[in-house]
């Protein structure tokens, strides 16, 4: 039957204006004929009902056996017989329309038969059983793959849990979901007879699932028909309005571009350059953005020129010709040969500006101005441009340099789809799946970031550094602390480019869980599936909880008792890491009042007996402070300055106090260090917020034998957390290897000697 059955919903045809050009015909989707006789035909020839679709077949394959068709042909119709479409029509029709859709697109011979059979499964009594006796196990996959689920036995949710297990079928042959496409496309075209809402209904739906696909498998000639079709359904208004700027561009009689297409011709036949140059009118909707996006539509927006040539290489001599000979739009320029869109798509696209001098024929509207976009491609890149993987034929069949036992390779490279079935295992029901779907297929663009040991992770554009954590890792990325984006220390929410080389940081506790922040960093469905189902399982902590715990434990220095049930190193009274103050946050006091009263006025620290001794060199009597804007220790290069009372602080050499009281001209006084024993020290550790950070610090500080005379945790900031210590240390020569133990913490990422700011001396 005519594909173009009886729907109020399509477009009626506009009158083409006189040929302008020979032009290669664009696949037409709507070329079917009604059959004339339907009903088995004689064994030694084909059934007058195929003969359209054998023919458009033979086209593409002219060595195809034909008789897996007819014999699929006969079963089909013999079960469908006495069924009739909503439209009044023999059932039989639709799957000869979907069938001749897909071999005008170059489908192979079991992608056709199982076409033909898609739906016997499901409105007849024939079996998947015996499909695969008679038709063998890919034919059989592929029926059982685009069969609904009843509605009896799912209720509401049929809908989204037969599309779950349509893709889970795709990501094993991605015939599929080929066979899925072109029978929705039929089904659109035949829309019409249905109730507005219904009709609304499925346009939305293919609307947000079935033209994502098409899209990301490559099949744009299933993809622009969709688009119009669910355009006139759910815009009429608007899609009327586009008609009508269409047919009056067609009525035109000077079309711009086809001054342009013989200019281009010329360029290319004076460089020697073997093309085919069309115009490729734009579609529906295609018009409809582009009249949004420019306002005034002018002649050359609605089409573009399509030039075809034999290899890849005429594709960068034809860009080179019209970049010498025509003014380019360099920002226009994109190459998809050397790097092709992830859906299969090569082509090289460019944009020429109308120089101002040009001679119009006589009454024709000046083209001044304007932009013409060019497409360049092969033949085989504008086969593969316009069917994408229906133009693969069979791309799990082994070749001469494949395996024998024919090991399938993913000839599609969809990471899209790898990711999608990864994520759909974890959705908990129907409705998340659904609505997480749509929201998945509305990214429409990827990007491809590098990992450190030259593997890639393909990705939604606008995805950030959970979403490549999650990729990478799955669940256990609940233990990333961070990440380097490019060599530079990055947050989780850091959003990545293409070709950004990505180190995800990954903590070694078992323990560590995902914050409940990561959900507004997260795009991808897996990594907020995973966060989500994380959550669903933890509880809520307390308001006063923090990324180190509660708020009790940020408030001492002393933590909870160590995993394991050993008291922790840093607990009051558990040792050399007993703690003389209480960790504070800032603002508060950081120090007891024992330790305060030995801080003196300028902000220095008097050395205690049993501390590190400073010999002041012209003063052998003075007493010396160690300045607390530095905080000094052995082997620090030290200088001195007296203040009132005789006193000498010490401060280290790159002090900002020390080019403050140089500038005021205030006198140095020569000091060096003594014995080298005990001395305090102030270090800033700069981390990543996860669970249980404050009670690994203090406990890697304890096992250095280091005492712990203050703590300060700073609020986390973009999921950051700086720690500020002071320490009383046995030996200052302890100090370089209390700093690396500090920062093999997980988590930690800098450990540093602080510099207060203080008041000058």
């Amino acid at each position: 039957m005519s594909a173009d059955a009886t729907n109020p919903a399509t477009p009626s045809p506009v009158a083409p204006a006189a040929p302008r050009r020979k032009a290669r015909p664009r696949i037409d989707l709507r070329r079917l004929g009604r059959a004339a006789l339907l009903g088995p035909g004689a064994r030694d020839r084909l059934p007058d009902a195929i003969g359209h679709m054998a023919e458009a077949h033979r086209a593409h394959y002219p060595d195809a056996d034909l008789e897996p068709l007819r014999r699929a042909y006969v079963l089909a119709e013999s079960s469908h017989r006495g069924q009739m479409r909503k439209s009044g029509e023999p059932y039989i029709t639709h799957p000869l329309a979907v069938t001749l859709i897909l071999a005008e697109l170059g489908a192979e011979t079991t992608t056709l038969t199982a076409s033909l059979l898609h739906d016997t499964v499901e409105d007849t009594d024939v079996t998947l059983d015996q499909v695969g006796e008679q038709f063998g196990e890919e034919v059989r996959y592929l029926v059982d793959g685009v069969t609904k689920l009843e509605k009896v036995d799912y209720g509401a949710a049929a809908e989204p849990e037969t599309f779950r297990k349509m893709l889970v079928a795709t990501g094993n042959d991605v015939r599929v979901m080929s066979i899925k496409l072109a029978d929705r496309l039929h089904n659109m075209r035949t829309l019409g007879v249905m109730r507005p809402e219904k009709q609304a209904r499925i346009a939305k739906v293919t609307r947000d699932v079935l033209i994502p696909l098409a899209e990301r498998l490559g099949v744009q000639a299933l993809k622009t028909e969709l688009e119009d079709l669910v355009f006139a359904i759910l815009h009429p208004e608007e899609y009327e309005h586009t008609r009508q700027l269409i047919a009056e561009n067609a009525r035109r009689s000077d079309d711009p571009l086809t001054l342009v297409a013989e200019e281009v011709r010329g360029v290319l036949r004076e460089a020697d350059i073997p093309a085919e140059v069309l115009i490729r009118p734009r579609h529906t909707v295609s018009v409809h953005r582009v009249a949004r996006k420019r306002g005034r539509l002018r002649g050359c927006d609605f089409g573009r020129l399509l030039v075809l040539v034999g290899e890849d290489a005429d594709c960068y001599a034809v860009l080179g010709e019209l970049h010498t000979c025509l003014t380019p739009v360099v920002s226009e320029f994109k190459d998809f040969i050397a790097v092709p869109k992830f859906n299969l798509y090569q082509s090289l696209h460019t944009a020429v500006a109308l120089p101002p001098a040009r001679t119009e024929p006589p009454g024709a509207t000046p083209v001044d101005g304007q932009v013409v976009e060019v497409l360049i491609r092969t033949h085989q890149m504008h086969k593969v441009a316009e069917a994408g993987v229906v133009a693969l034929g069979n791309p799990y069949a082994p070749g001469s340099d494949d395996p024998a036992d024919g090991e399938r390779a993913d000839p599609t490279r969809p990471g899209w789809l790898s990711r999608l079935l990864d994520w759909q295992r974890g959705a908990p029901d129907p409705d998340t799946f659904w609505s997480t779907l749509r929201e998945d297929l509305a990214q429409d663009r990827e990007i491809t970031v590098f990992r450190p040991d030259g593997g890639t992770l393909g990705l939604p554009e606008g995805a950030t550094c959970v979403d490549a954590a999650y990729a990478q890792y799955g669940e256990d990325a609940h233990a990333c602390i961070g990440a380097r984006v490019n060599g530079r220390l990055a947050t989780l929410s850091t959003v990545l480019k293409d070709g950004d080389t990505v180190q995800l940081l990954m903590g070694q506790d078992p323990a560590s869980e995902p914050s409940r922040e990561w959900l507004d960093h997260a795009h991808t469905p897996a990594a907020r599936i995973a966060i989500q189902r994380w959550l669903a399982t933890h509880p809520a902590p307390a308001e006063d909880e923090g990324p180190d715990g509660p708020a009790d434990a940020r408030r001492t220095a002393g933590p909870a008792p160590a995993r394991g049930g050993a008291p922790s190193a840093g607990a009051t009274g558990s040792g050399p890491a007993r703690s003389r103050g209480s960790a504070s946050r800032p603002g508060a006091e950081p120090e007891p009042a024992p330790a305060a009263a030995a801080r003196a006025a300028d902000g220095s620290t008097a050395a205690r007996p049993g501390t590190a001794s400073v010999v002041v060199v012209d003063r052998p009597r003075a007493a010396a402070r160690l300045a607390g804007c530095c905080t000094p220790v052995p082997p620090d290069e030290v200088t001195g300055f007296a203040v009132r009372g005789g006193v000498v602080t010490v401060h280290r050499i790159e002090c900002a106090a020390v080019s403050r009281m140089k500038s005021a001209g205030r006198a140095e006084v020569g000091v060096h260090w003594g014995d080298t024993t005990e001395c305090r020290v102030t270090l800033l550790a700069e981390s990543f917020g996860r669970p249980h950070l404050l009670a690994d610090l203090t406990e890697a500080i304890a096992l250095e034998g280091v005492e712990i005379v203050s703590a300060i945790v700073a609020p986390p900031t973009q999921q950051r957390v700086r720690h500020t210590y002071t320490l009383q240390l046995p030996d200052a020569a302890r100090l370089p290897a209390l700093m690396r133990a500090m920062r093999n913490v997980p988590g930690v990422y800098d450990v540093s000697r602080t510099q207060l700011r203080q008041p000058g001396v």
